[in-house]
C-alpha cells in the first residue's frame, strides 16, 4: 500500500472519528437544552426516518463512484472516470429532489405509525412537522456525498475529511443555538425546537457543500491536466457502469441501514406494545430512554473498535484476491482480536459505571441506569456485525449481507412486541439482540466457508481476554463501591468523578495485564514491541 494512500486513509479515518465523536458528544448540552421529557424521542421519530431514505437516495453510489474513478484513473483512462462523475451529479441531484418530495409529501402517512395512542406526549401533527423539517437536507446530501466519492477516486481524502467535520461542526451548532433561541429567547414549542434542531442538517448539508466547491475550486486545473494524459483507448457506456455500481453498492445501503432499519420497528412497534401494558402516557419517555438517551452512549466503544478494526479491512480485501489464504487468516484473526479487546472491556465498564454514565449524559435516572445496563452488550454485537459485514464485502461474499440483515430483521419485527410484553422495555433490548446474533453467526459461518477461515486461535485470544476483563471488573467494581462511600454518583460532577477514576483503574489493570502477557503486542504488533523497547531503555 502506497504512503500517499496510507496517509489518505488516516486523514479520512481521522476525520469521521472526530465527526462521530462530535456526534456521540453534543446530545450532553442538547438534553439540557430540551429538557428530556420525551423530546428526544419526537428528534428520534424523525431522524430515525431520514437516516433511511438518505441511504436509499445515494444508494451506495458515492463509495461505488470513488471506486471507479480510481480504477479507471490507475488504467489512465481519465475521461471515463470524469463522463462517470458528470452523470452522477446528475443522478444524485434528481434522486435527492425525489426523495425529498416523497418524504415530505408522505410526512402525515408515516406519523401514525410512531404515534399509537392519543394519551402520548406528542400527536400526529407534531411527528409529521418533524419528519418534514429533516427532509430538506435530503436535497443536499446525496449531491454532496459524490462530490466526495469524485475526491476520494482520486485518493484525495482531505476535502472529504474536512468537509464532514465541517457539516457536523455547523448541524452541531444550528441545532443547540436553534433549540436555544427557540425555548429560550422566542419562547416557542418543544415541536418548534426539535423542528428546528432537525432542520440543521440541511444546515450542515449546506456547510459541508460550501467545503467541497471550495477544493474543488483550487484543484480543478489539476484535474483537467489529468484529462490531457487520458489514453482514450476505452469507451464504457454509462449504462454498463451503473449497473456494476448498483450490483456493488446495494450490499452497503443495507448494512449501513442496518440500525436505522431496527430503530424503525421499535418507532412502529415499541409505543404500540406500551399502549397494550397501560403505559401510553409514559411511551414517549420511555422510548426516549431506549432509542436515543442510551443508545447514544452504546455506540461510543462501537465507533471507537470499529474504526480500529475497520483498517484492516482493506488489507483483508487485497490479500483474498492475491490468495494469500495465510495472511487472510492472519489479518481476520488481528480484525476480530482488536474488535474484541477493546469492546468487550468498555461494555463491562459501562455496565459497573451505568449510573454514574447516564447521569453525566442526561441526569441520574433509575429507568435510565437498567436500560443502559441492559442495552450495553449489544454494543458488542452493532461492533461484530459491522466488522462482519464488511469482511464479507472483502471476501466478495456480499450477497450474504442483504441475506443475514434480512432473517435479523424478521426476528426482530416478529419477537418485538411479545418481548416487550414480557420484559417491558428491555424486551425491545432482548429483540435487537437476537436479531443481530443470528445474523453474525450467519456471517461468520460464511466467512469460515468461503475463506476456509478457522476460529480457534479467536476463541483461545478471547478466553484470555475474558479473564483479564473478570480482573478488570473486580477492580471497577470495588474501586466504585468504594467511591459510592464518598461520591453521590446520582449528581453530575461527583458521577464524572466516580467515572474517571475507576476508569483509569480498570484501563490500568487492563493494560497491564495484557502488556505483561505479550497479548498487546500480539495484537498491535511493532508499535509495541518499540513501546517495550523504550520501556528497556528507561529503566536500565
Amino acid at each position: 500500500m502506497s504512503s500517499k494512500l496510507i496517509k489518505g486513509t488516516f486523514i479520512l479515518t481521522l476525520g469521521t472519528f472526530i465527526s462521530k465523536f462530535l456526534g456521540l458528544f453534543y446530545v450532553i448540552p442538547f438534553y439540557k437544552i430540551i429538557g428530556g421529557q420525551g423530546a428526544a424521542s419526537l428528534y428520534q421519530y424523525g431522524y430515525v426516518p431520514y437516516q433511511i431514505f438518505i441511504s436509499i437516495a445515494t444508494a451506495g453510489v458515492p463509495l461505488a463512484v470513488s471506486k471507479f474513478i480510481a480504477k479507471y484513473n490507475a488504467l489512465e483512462e481519465y475521461a471515463v472516470g470524469r463522463r462517470l462523475f458528470r452523470s452522477g451529479l446528475i443522478l444524485m441531484t434528481m434522486t435527492g429532489i425525489l426523495s425529498f418530495i416523497v418524504m415530505y409529501v408522505l410526512a402525515p402517512k408515516f406519523a401514525p405509525l410512531v404515534i399509537a395512542s392519543k394519551e402520548q406526549i406528542y400527536t400526529v401533527e407534531d411527528v409529521t412537522t418533524v419528519i418534514r423539517a429533516v427532509s430538506f437536507a435530503l436535497i443536499l446530501v446525496p449531491f454532496m456525498s459524490l462530490i466526495r466519492g469524485f475526491f476520494q477516486g482520486h485518493q484525495s481524502m482531505g476535502p472529504s475529511a474536512v468537509s464532514t467535520v465541517v457539516e457536523q461542526i455547523a448541524r452541531i451548532v444550528f441545532l443547540l443555538v436553534g433549540a436555544y433561541v427557540v425555548l429560550n429567547v422566542l419562547n416557542g414549542s418543544i415541536v418548534q425546537a426539535i423542528s428546528v434542531a432537525t432542520f440543521a442538517a440541511f444546515i450542515g448539508a449546506f456547510a459541508g457543500l460550501l467545503v467541497l466547491l471550495w477544493y474543488w475550486w483550487k484543484r480543478k486545473r489539476s484535474f483537467n491536466e489529468l484529462l490531457k494524459k487520458d489514453k482514450g483507448t476505452m469507451n464504457v457506456s454509462i449504462s454498463e457502469m451503473y449497473k456494476e455500481i448498483i450490483m456493488y453498492s446495494i450490499p452497503f445501503v443495507f448494512v449501513g441501514i442496518a440500525m436505522s432499519l431496527y430503530q424503525l420497528i421499535d418507532m412502529m412497534t415499541f409505543n404500540k406494545a406500551m399502549a397494550e401494558l397501560g403505559k401510553a402516557k409514559q411511551a414517549d419517555i420511555i422510548f426516549e430512554i431506549l432509542n436515543f438517551s442510551s443508545q447514544k452512549i452504546v455506540i461510543i466503544p462501537v465507533s471507537l473498535a470499529t474504526a480500529f478494526a475497520m483498517t484492516v479491512v482493506p488489507l483483508v480485501t487485497q490479500s483474498f484476491v492475491s490468495e494469500k489464504r495465510e495472511m487472510v487468516k492472519e489479518q481476520l484473526d488481528q480484525t476480530f482480536q482488536v474488535l474484541l479487546f477493546l469492546t468487550i472491556p468498555a461494555v463491562i465498564g459501562i455496565m459497573i459505571l451505568a449510573e454514574p454514565v447516564y447521569t453525566v449524559f442526561y441526569g441520574y435516572s433509575e429507568l435510565g441506569t437498567e436500560v443502559l445496563r441492559a442495552y450495553a452488550p449489544v454494543a458488542i454485537l452493532f461492533s461484530l456485525y459491522s466488522v462482519t459485514a464488511a469482511i464479507l464485502q472483502g471476501i466478495n461474499e456480499q450477497r450474504f449481507t442483504i441475506l443475514s440483515l434480512l432473517i435479523g430483521i424478521l426476528l426482530k419485527l416478529s419477537l418485538n412486541i411479545p418481548l416487550i410484553h414480557l420484559f417491558d422495555v428491555e424486551g425491545a433490548i432482548y429483540a435487537t439482540a437476537i436479531g443481530y446474533s443470528v445474523s453474525i453467526l450467519l456471517n461468520l459461518f460464511v466467512i469460515k466457508h468461503f475463506a476456509q477461515y478457522s476460529f480457534n486461535t479467536v476463541f483461545r485470544r478471547t478466553l484470555l481476554i475474558l479473564i483479564f476483563n473478570v480482573i478488570m471488573a473486580v477492580v471497577v467494581f470495588a474501586s466504585y463501591f468504594a467511591l459510592t462511600l464518598f461520591f453521590d454518583s446520582g449528581k453530575e460532577m461527583q458521577a464524572l468523578i466516580v467515572i474517571i477514576i475507576c476508569a483509569l483503574l480498570g484501563a490500568g489493570v487492563y493494560f497491564f495485564l495484557s502488556f505483561r502477557t505479550n497479548l498487546l503486542e500480539m495484537l498491535f504488533g511493532e508499535r509495541v514491541v518499540r513501546l517495550k523497547k523504550k520501556l528497556k531503555i528507561s529503566r536500565g
